[in-house]
């Protein structure tokens, strides 16, 4: 079996390639978990990358649990124990360890994003569609429940009502009317889904990496403190910030009226 992700770096910004396409970059029965933690791993360690897109080759973006896997997991033969376990030791460690990267995440959706794969996408903290995605969290289609992180992650992207319209029917819907909900930011023709990723991303690491990093770790705070944890919070991430070279350089540029050079 081949690698499920290729890694390309370009300067600041790494792009990691789901590559099953005949699988449709499906994330059990496979090293995906393994790979993309790895990436996650990574990433945190080399504060030059500042921003990462995720993307998938082939017709998917992601089509989430393979159901040769599922079942697997319903024969008599796997307990429920063991099952909590493959769920907790896997796609749920991705999900803490890829939503709190601090690093920002694109995600570049080419296709079907379903299920697990829509969760993925919103592991992320923007999305991009190509006009052909669909989505959907499509569990109950076969007798399951978000078990990856999606209930607590969907709701704070669409809002209650319309994630239980998605979970309740398990139906798909298509990249306009995700860009309506509010699932993507953006929807674009398949050929300009790369480029327009990386045109978000460049503008992204235009900024210091710190800050990129410290706004991002604030931002997830926020959701789930309240507004005086997250003012203190505020107070001690902006007097860090207030003591780096990028910050005194940013401040000189635009006193000498001139771009800032950022190491």
């Amino acid at each position: 079996m081949t690698n499920f992700l290729i890694v390309e770096r370009n300067g600041p910004i790494l792009t990691l390639t789901m590559n099953q396409p005949e699988q449709r970059n499906a994330l059990t029965g496979n090293t995906a978990i393994a790979e993309l933690l790895q990436a996650v791993t990574d990433v945190e360690n080399d504060t030059s990358i500042r921003c990462v897109i995720l993307t998938g080759n082939g017709p998917a973006f992601s089509a989430g649990g393979d159901i040769r896997q599922m079942k697997r997991q319903a024969s008599p033969q796997v307990s429920e124990m063991a099952i909590r376990q493959e769920y907790r030791k896997g796609i749920q460690s991705l999900t803490l360890a890829l939503f709190g990267l601090e690093v920002p995440v694109i995600a570049a959706v080419n296709g079907h994003a379903i299920g697990a794969g829509l969760d993925l996408a919103c592991m992320c903290d923007l999305r991009i569609a190509s006009s052909t995605a669909k989505f959907a969290e499509s569990f109950v289609k076969v007798g399951i429940i978000p078990g990856d992180g999606g209930a607590w992650l969907l709701p704070r992207i669409v809002g209650l009502p319309r994630t239980a319209e998605l979970s309740f029917t398990g139906d798909a819907i298509d990249a306009q009317t995700a860009l309506e909900w509010n699932l993507v930011s953006r929807v674009v023709p398949p050929e300009d889904l790369l480029s327009a990723a990386n045109a978000l991303a460049e503008r992204i690491v235009k900024n210091p990496s710190h800050a990129l990093r410290l706004a991002k770790r604030l931002l997830r705070e926020a959701m789930h403190s309240q507004l005086d944890t997250v003012l203190e919070l505020s107070a001690a991430y902006q007097a860090i910030c207030h003591k780096t070279p990028d910050h005194m350089e940013a401040v000189n540029a635009f006193l000498e009226k001139r771009p800032p050079n950022f190491n």
